[in-house]
């Protein structure tokens, strides 16, 4: 019988998924004397950096508790490994003269060869999600893997990509679905098995082929393709089929769960404040959050001024949305008026994430922009808050990601529209084409 492998944790991957050492099998955890200095300049504040060291503080404190570490460690738990918080140690002589600065990072990566060299008979790699510590460690010949317990394959991510599919559909059910009298019909009449919840079509004459397409979605509860018509929310128009399909998600009171993805100026968060607008009287409050992401892992708090002041340029992209569909009302308008009425009484609130942490989510319209800067657990931990009547849309690109520990297979966004595919209460809608301006839109393609 083969020996457990060893594996030596970077600070990194704590700091992206706390209950990492419980994913581990039944493989031995090492936890450098480094890590631990370093998650202790993370553990205060309110972002889930914070969140994460100190989860994983408690929970090693919870397992050694009454024990010393020793040589051989100390039992997670049932079905799983021993974990041992290992002191520093130096690189090996040959390498003393390639990694000169002292930094955690080398001590870290010292560490982990030093385990290596110590357990000859055993597989040892280091884990960490550091892009360059990596290449160092395959630098100086270590065994090196990235953390991929909450991976979306990149197949995964191609195919959500291209999840509108194209149908070519006879004459008297496009009859149906455009001109009946309840604008849909069989599923098998459309595709030849069984489509998931909510799957989207763009449906084509069999007898004019060169006509525009027809936009619908597969109804799971009334088991037939139905049609998407064009709607208009707050003055806001799509201008596109992919912004149809999305309006229409944001829109429909059976879909509570909403993932739109796309580059910048698609109009995913303009549609889903658009659609927040205009179902205000079926909730109690309007919610648009963001992830706070600041350079060099700085608190807010180094920020001048108050509260507001301090998290004004973070939420000015938000209230450039909500400008955006003031200007299609004049300003004496009643929808004008509406809109500053509900932002005076806080029933339009926009605030960063970190500072709606145990607010209630009862009958609530929750939009979160740049959920690709959150943590798969983070998504978790927002959605099961969800009470009744709430509704949640979650907006961004997954390969526009600001978390130096997050990538577009390990952010949250993608692990959301991975778990959630085919679910009745789940609508992702995958946005191509840019319309915030002709010179936006050319940017983006060619530079």
């Amino acid at each position: 019988m083969s020996k457990s492998k060893i594996f030596v944790l970077d600070t990194n991957v704590i700091l992206h998924d706390h209950k990492a050492i419980r994913h581990f099998q039944d493989n031995d955890l090492v936890i450098p004397i480094a890590v631990i200095e370093e998650l202790d300049k993370f553990k205060k504040g309110n972002d889930a950096l914070a969140y994460n060291a100190r989860g994983f503080m408690r929970d090693i404190d919870r397992i050694s508790e009454g024990r010393n570490f020793g040589n051989g460690g100390i039992p997670i738990g049932k079905g799983l490994g021993l974990i041992k918080i290992e002191p520093n140690h130096p690189f090996p002589e040959q390498y003393r003269d390639l990694f000169r600065d002292d930094i955690q990072d080398h001590r870290i990566l010292a560490t982990a060869m030093w385990v290596r060299d110590n357990n000859k008979d055993r597989f040892v790699a280091l884990v960490t999600k550091d892009v360059n510590l990596r290449m160092k460690a395959k630098a100086a010949g270590m065994e090196v893997q990235d953390y991929l317990t909450d991976k979306v394959e990149e197949k995964r991510i191609e195919d959500a990509q291209k999840e509108v599919q194209v149908r070519i559909v006879e004459d008297d059910v496009m009859q149906d679905i455009c001109y009946g009298p309840d604008s849909s019909a069989p599923w098998d009449r459309i595709d030849g098995s069984r489509p998931s919840a909510n799957q989207l079509y763009k449906l084509r004459w069999k007898g004019d082929k060169a006509s525009a397409p027809v936009c619908a979605r597969f109804d799971d509860r009334r088991n037939r393709v139905v049609l998407v018509r064009q709607r208009e929310a707050y003055g806001i128009r799509p201008r596109n089929d992919e912004q149809k399909f999305a309006l229409d998600a944001c829109l429909n009171p059976d879909v509570s769960l909403v993932a739109l993805t796309g580059g910048a100026g698609t109009g995913k968060t303009l549609l889903a404040l658009a659609a927040a607008l205009q179902q205000e009287k079926y909730y109690d409050q309007i919610v648009i959050s963001r992830p706070t992401i600041v350079l060099g892992n700085q608190d807010i708090g180094y920020l001048p001024g108050d509260q507001k002041t301090k998290m004004s340029p973070f939420l000015q992209p938000l209230m450039d949305n909500l400008n955006v569909i003031k200007e299609q009302f004049k300003p004496s308008s009643r929808e004008a008026l509406k809109i500053e009425s509900m932002l005076t009484q806080e029933k339009l609130i926009i605030e960063p994430l970190a500072y709606i942490r145990g607010r209630s989510m009862g009958k609530c319209y929750f939009i979160i922009d740049e959920a690709q800067n959150l943590t798969p657990h983070e998504i978790k931990t927002i959605i099961t808050r969800a009470g009744e009547g709430t509704k949640m849309v979650f907006t961004g690109d997954i390969f526009q990601i600001d978390q130096p520990y997050l990538d577009q297979w390990s952010n949250g966004l993608t692990h959301l529209e991975q778990k959630m595919e085919g679910q009745p209460l789940f609508q992702h809608v995958f946005l191509r084409r840019g319309e915030r301006s002709a010179l936006s839109d050319l940017a983006a393609k060619l530079l």
